[in-house]
């Protein structure tokens, strides 16, 4: 059987069923992925995506052909995936999910021992080819064995233990989760705090009846906006459908851009742990590396992607790492990324300081002024480096560096424009010390990505 392989993506697996991922598909990648791995046990979990069920059991026939033993945990959240991984001593796990994508795409996200993830630099592309070429290990003997664990009310107290409870204060927090994995997790948090709770899109529910699980898309906020604004609340809280990562709306109803949210997550962790080291993504605001020299830490800058933050996180010994899209890192975590530490660190930050979010942010809105990741495609793959070579030589004099893609920094402001991954397409993230400077630079450089 040939599979199509464009489903094989930077970080995981993901594609259209039944036609790109299917049963079939996703019984092969579960015998590459233990021939890849050489595992003897691993935890298979999935999502609430009408096809997860068929798919993840389609998968675990395949672990098991190769003679390897599955733990599975059932639905759950992905990070709650990552937490059996590396609490349970597993070999490996995968988690039946295509995050936010709309409700015809399934896909599987794939880790090693302690939840440390496969990319296409390691792991996925092997599992491809293997595929490809044919070239998978015969079934074992015997197939694996096959038991089932519940991890869910462990995983609620492992989140809740990086806060103090005592000091909560009854926030009236609004919360979406879209239908996806966090109607599972949310409830189950919030009755142990003294907020008052108006809960939207809460029923698990993989035909998304209100809204797609993708709150980085404005249409998607709309409901959380307006409950937020009519209610007068302290914060919204929203979640992707596989619920690892969240999203935050102020009082005002603005959406809360990654690096802010990074930039406060960094003060709560330095408050408790100063001179810890903080790891942020090479687009994020000078808010963060300003707020982590503020309270006493180390700033390190790195490029994007929850490999390369996780395998940097760990070199380090960095407490927490933030990318602007919403993925957060957290060390007392196994080192993964997690969708509902940031919710309860936020509000513990609040209580800390008798602050709504709309108070927190005000003093970062009022000196940093970004444009947001701004996407442009430029026709084909190999204009990408040309247009990134035109911007180091427009930008020649300023601080370059090619971490990921081209930075420039001056006095007062900075830019970065790097590549997708998997299509023509440039982003570009640019900051600046007043909302004109920001608009200016900002149609400047698209100006030069656009020619």
């Amino acid at each position: 059987m040939t599979i199509n392989p464009s489903i094989f993506k930077a970080y995981d697996v993901r594609g259209l069923y039944p036609s790109e991922i299917n049963e079939d598909a996703a019984r092969l990648i579960g015998r590459a992925f233990i021939a890849y791995l050489k595992a003897s046990r691993v935890a298979v979990s999935r999502d609430m995506r009408l096809s997860s069920p068929s798919v993840a059991s389609a998968f675990i026939e395949g672990v098991r052909m190769q003679g390897a033993d599955v733990v599975d945990y059932g639905m759950t959240s992905t990070d709650m995936m990552y937490f059996a991984v590396a609490r349970d001593g597993h070999d490996g796990g995968a988690q039946i999910t295509a995050s936010h994508n709309p409700k015809e795409y399934n896909g599987i996200k794939l880790v090693r021992r302690e939840a440390f993830p496969l990319s296409g630099d390691a792991g996925i592309n092997d599992i491809r080819d293997m595929i490809a070429s044919d070239h998978l290990p015969p079934p074992a003997a015997s197939m694996g064995g096959l038991s089932q664990k519940q991890v869910l009310d462990d995983y609620v107290k492992h989140v809740l233990s990086f806060i103090d409870r005592g000091i909560i204060k009854p926030f009236n927090v609004v919360w979406d989760a879209g239908n996806g994995m966090a109607g599972l997790v949310a409830p189950r948090l919030f009755e142990q705090l003294p907020c008052r709770t108006t809960p939207l899109c809460a029923d698990v529910d993989g035909t998304f009846p209100n809204h797609e699980a993708n709150p980085l898309i404005e249409e998607n906020r709309r409901d959380i906006v307006q409950r937020v604004v009519a209610d007068k609340a302290d914060i919204g809280i929203a979640w992707d459908g596989d619920a690892d990562r969240c999203f935050f709306i102020d009082g005002s109803g603005e959406f809360i851009a990654g690096d802010f949210v990074t930039a406060l997550l960094a003060e709560a962790f330095l408050r408790k742990h100063p001179g810890a080291k903080v790891v942020y993504d090479v687009r994020a605001s000078y808010a963060v590396k300003d707020v982590v020299a503020k309270y006493g830490g180390t700033a390190l800058m790195n490029r994007v992607g929850h490999a390369f933050f996780k395998r940097r996180m760990r070199e380090e010994g960095a407490i927490f790492g933030g990318e602007v899209t919403g993925h957060y890192y957290f060390r007392d975590n196994f080192y993964a990324d997690n969708g509902f530490i940031p919710a309860l660190l936020m509000l513990e930050l609040m209580s800390h300081k008798g602050q709504t979010l709309h108070q927190l942010l005000a003093p970062l809105r009022a000196k940093y002024f970004i444009s947001g990741e701004i996407n442009t495609k430029v026709g084909e793959m190999r204009l990408v480096q040309e247009k990134l070579d035109q911007l180091s030589a427009k930008y020649a004099d300023a601080k370059t560096y090619t971490l990921d893609g081209v930075s420039a920094e001056y006095p007062d402001w900075h830019f970065n424009v790097r590549a997708s991954n998997t299509e023509p397409l440039l982003r570009l993230n640019l900051e600046a010390t007043t909302p004109e400077l920001m608009k200016a630079k900002r149609d400047e450089v698209l100006g030069v990505i656009r020619a």
